[in-house]
């Protein structure tokens, strides 16, 4: 965000991110889908692609008016409760440990993030805020979708898709310039090849096997991963607080895990 604005930052990202997937498609998913899967993969693909434009530029937006990684952290996060209660109205209740785990997620994630407490909401807030709401979509959206398609597709048909629409608003809203384009090309690797390519691709994989509400509840780890990794990487001081965070989001995460165990009569 030093060079460029979030619409700029995006499209190129989503645009690496797509490119990043043609080799693997090659290697691993040879076999070209037939016009009616086709057809498919491009409906699911633009539904999934409206919906990570909305999720991603908001976050990325909230994040530069709030000025605040624990703030942004933590509202975004609230996904983590948005999916289950989305559920409920799917007829897809989750069970007591998911939604025991998402609490003790989102209060774990409360410790990490939220250091000096959030004073009044400001407009990064807000966008932050419906943002989750788009997250929680995502999530939905690609539990409905990826099992009947190729993940690998359809995760570079959303990112192209995501690409276009970012294009088409950074060069109506943002000034562009090139050289500061290649003065941020370490950051907007990483995220193209890693956070998009990588680990969105394996999100469409995982979601496969793995319900909703259970899966947004397992992002969480994303805050604790992001902040152990500041104190590792560029030592960042993880306090107490941090910790505890830490704890309450890796309960979390195992109790959304337990399922009910029925008792079964003798000689079943």
């Amino acid at each position: 965000m030093d060079f460029m604005g979030p619409f700029t930052f995006n499209a190129v990202t989503f645009f690496i991110g797509a490119a990043s997937l043609v080799p693997v498609i090659l290697i691993f998913d040879k076999q070209r889908p037939d016009a009616a899967a086709r057809k498919l993969l491009w409906k699911y693909g633009l539904i999934a692609g409206l919906v990570l434009f909305g999720a991603s530029n908001l976050q990325q937006i909230g994040v530069d008016l709030t000025n605040s990684a624990g703030k942004s952290g933590f509202i975004t996060g609230l996904y983590i409760i948005l999916v289950p209660i989305a559920g409920i109205f799917m007829k897809r209740s989750a069970g007591k440990f998911t939604w025991i785990g998402a609490v003790f997620a989102v209060v774990g994630m409360y410790f990490l993030c939220v250091q000096d407490g959030f004073g009044s909401l400001t407009a990064g807030d807000w966008a932050l805020f419906v943002g989750a709401f788009f997250w929680a979509a995502h999530i939905i959206v690609i539990d409905r979708f990826a099992p009947h398609v190729s993940a690998l597709r359809l995760s570079q048909i959303q990112f192209i898709i995501c690409g276009v629409l970012c294009s088409v608003v950074a060069l109506a809203a943002e000034n562009i310039v090139p050289s500061l384009l290649l003065a941020g090309w370490i950051p907007m690797l990483y995220r193209g090849l890693g956070s998009i390519g990588t680990a969105y691709t394996l999100q469409i994989i995982g979601q496969r096997y793995v319900p909703p509400s259970k899966a947004s509840v397992i992002f969480s780890l994303e805050s604790v991963f992001s902040a152990v990794g500041g104190a590792i990487l560029i030592h960042e001081v993880m306090t107490v607080r941090a910790y505890f965070g830490c704890g309450l989001i890796f309960c979390g995460i195992l109790l959304s895990q337990i399922r009910r165990i029925r008792t079964q009569p003798p000689g079943v």
